[in-house]
């Protein structure tokens, strides 16, 4: 489902902000014996994450609990905002807009559960997974085809560097033939 105007929104985008549980991942949460939490993140995704980042749009991570295994996958993907155990994420859209320079219709947001209805309602492209509550999908400008954790952040990469017209110079490598 997309409302009309996604298209005209997504080329606005300077800044993908994701939540963590349910779209980074597919929303579940394990535990080993010892207490430590394990997430499984989808490869795809980062392939996205990695070429929406060399086409120059930011990324970053708005999240309302916090886990180290976020911090190391953040790290390996080069994503240095990171917000980890917000309690509001409106108020911490509004210090990443300030510490950014942006403003709310330049960011994206892809959430799936009632805590990422403040941002939704204020970002320029608000994109709800396809596995999200009907109050996100209600609100969302665009609800991927895929679920959370399940190529859902590169399908959307993908749509915001095809609408800017960055889809062919970021993937030129991978079609070209061996030998130039």
């Amino acid at each position: 489902m997309a409302r009309k105007d996604w298209k005209e929104r997504a080329k606005k985008v300077r800044l993908l902000l994701l939540d963590v549980d349910g779209v980074m991942t597919d929303g579940r949460l394990g535990f080993d014996g010892e207490g430590r939490e394990f997430k499984f993140f989808y490869a795809r995704d980062g392939i996205g994450i990695k070429l929406l980042q060399q086409a120059g749009v930011r990324v970053g991570i708005l999240s309302g609990r916090r886990a180290k295994v976020v911090t190391l996958r953040a790290k390996e993907l080069g994503i240095s905002l990171v917000r980890q155990k917000i309690q509001d994420k409106s108020r911490a859209l509004d210090e990443i807009l300030a510490a950014e320079k942006l403003r709310p219709e330049q960011v994206c947001y892809m959430g799936d559960d009632l805590v990422d209805l403040p941002v939704l309602r204020r970002v320029g492209l608000a994109v709800a997974v396809a596995d999200a509550v009907a109050e996100v999908k209600s609100v969302a400008h665009l609800v991927t085809q895929t679920p959370g954790g399940r190529g859902a952040v590169r399908e959307v990469c993908e749509k915001i560097l095809k609408i800017q017209g960055k889809w062919g110079k970021g993937t030129r490598k991978f079609f070209s033939s061996p030998g130039g």
